[in-house]
């Protein structure tokens, strides 16, 4: 559990993310009563539930990156939904527990994929003695591979001579002196149908996967092929990377994971409030929120490890709300979100930060990109602050899509740049002002934008 201090989440936030203090301080501070709520007495703990949050904002103003980026700062389970995916029961479409299984499934492959490192060294020593076996059988050993070719066999009765050659013979596996030569390798296939299945939402309440149970039912088989030293010498440690993790132990430690610092993101949730609350969609859309309330008031869900609680996984809503409020949601759903921030607009000035102050920021990317093709390339500040204004300019004329209208520009501006570059003679490259209203002039005057709006 992250112990990090609110003041510490904002100032890393501000490493990625422009402005947006009032969403920053908010969700540093959900973050931050994870940890408290550990630290009290344990009759308590689980009588306090998160305070979940609504983001309230335009598209590309930093909803989905701030919560992103806090679940990538904390290394907690995270998943990021559509709530216009979901549909009410009984209709055709995702059932809303289906976001509690996938963020479990997410964070059991991130969990087995870290054990599989933290072994792989143990199963890579393994897999050199069965590499070394196949070379130099041992005397007694049962169900060894047969050895690749008699001539590279030296028989060990396990003497002192025989261990002497097994040491030469592993000095010249790792130096890679014995790259080029062929072993036969038995390689486990399990032959799987091709089986479809049509279904609606039903299915996924069932919890059962097909694919794992006829996996059970079917028997395994193997192949013998002939590869080289280093391809069955990854063969041999992916096998015994498989076999050194437990993944009782990694399903037992991503369910208490999930139960205790998982973070849900419902991206636009003001796309299941109804409009006028009464017949056709609007129907279902409020079906859709009385699913999502016993899942964010905290229940649990079946899954196919086991069940998992929602009582303290962190909400995290987000929706444009151009067209309905918050307060249209159903008062049991807004009761669950007591946390209610308003993201600003991103104007000149902020774009102009967005392009340089970040960590990922975008002339940043843009000018390693072209270092890998040997072209240097330098913004000029009274450039940027060009694009800036362009693109609160196009906002403002057509659909006002944040600071993705940035990464529009940039593709424009460099477009022949990026297409003409491994064939340029020019090394170095100064983007100016003039430049810049060249290349961009056409987007600030074409009203239509087909191409450029993303």
């Amino acid at each position: 559990m992250s112990s990090l201090k609110p003041s510490e989440i904002v100032t890393e936030l501000d490493k990625y993310i422009i402005g947006q203090d009032c969403a920053k301080r908010s969700v540093a501070i959900a973050l931050r009563n994870r940890w408290r709520r550990r630290q009290v007495p344990e009759d308590l703990r689980d009588e306090i539930a998160p305070k979940n949050i609504i983001l309230i904002g335009p598209t590309g103003v930093g909803k989905t990156e701030i919560a992103r980026r806090l679940s990538m700062l904390t290394d907690s389970p995270f998943n990021k939904v559509e709530a216009s995916k979901f549909t009410e029961v009984g209709y055709v479409g995702r059932d809303v527990e289906s976001m509690v299984r996938d963020l479990l499934e997410l964070t059991i492959n991130d969990m087995k994929i870290r054990e599989q490192e933290t072994v792989r060294e143990k199963a890579r020593r393994v897999a050199e003695e069965r590499m070394l076996d196949i070379f130099l059988p041992r005397t007694g050993h049962s169900g060894q591979p047969e050895p690749a070719s008699p001539t590279d066999v030296v028989p060990s009765d396990g003497g002192p001579q025989g261990e002497s050659t097994r040491e030469k013979l592993r000095a010249m596996l790792r130096e890679g002196k014995m790259d080029g030569r062929w072993v036969d390798v038995d390689v486990s296939e399990q032959a799987m149908p091709v089986v479809e299945i049509f279904s609606g939402a039903g299915l996924e309440e069932m919890g059962i996967n097909f694919k794992d149970m006829l996996s059970g039912l079917m028997p395994k088989s193997t192949k013998r092929r002939k590869l080289k030293v280093p391809e069955a010498m990854e063969i041999f440690t992916q096998e015994e990377t498989q076999r050194l993790v437990d993944m009782d132990t990694v399903i037992r430690g991503a369910v208490s994971k999930v139960e205790q610092s998982g973070i849900i993101f419902l991206d636009e949730i003001d796309k299941v409030v109804g409009s006028d609350g009464g017949s056709g969609p609007d129907v279902s859309r409020e079906g859709v929120q009385r699913d999502l309330l016993p899942i964010v008031e905290g229940s649990t869900v079946n899954t196919k490890y086991g069940p998992v609680k929602t009582d303290h996984i962190l909400f995290i809503a987000s929706g444009a709300f151009h067209t309905v409020k918050p307060s249209d949601l159903v008062p049991e759903l807004q009761g669950r979100f007591p946390i209610r921030v308003e993201l600003d607009s991103l104007g000149r000035k902020e774009f102009t930060r967005i392009l340089t102050e970040p960590k990922n920021a975008l002339v940043l990317q843009y000018t390693e990109l072209l270092k890998t093709e040997g072209i240097d390339v330098t913004f000029e500040a009274a450039a940027l602050e060009t694009i800036a204004r362009i693109a609160e300019e196009v906002n403002d004329r057509t659909e006002n899509i944040g600071a993705r209208r940035l990464h529009t520009l940039m593709e424009r501006l460099l477009e022949d740049v990026l297409f003409d570059a491994p064939d340029m003679e020019a090394r170095s490259i100064v983007i100016d002002v003039a430049y810049v209203e060249e290349k961009l002039q056409g987007i600030v005057d074409d009203e239509d934008l087909s191409r450029y709006i993303l």
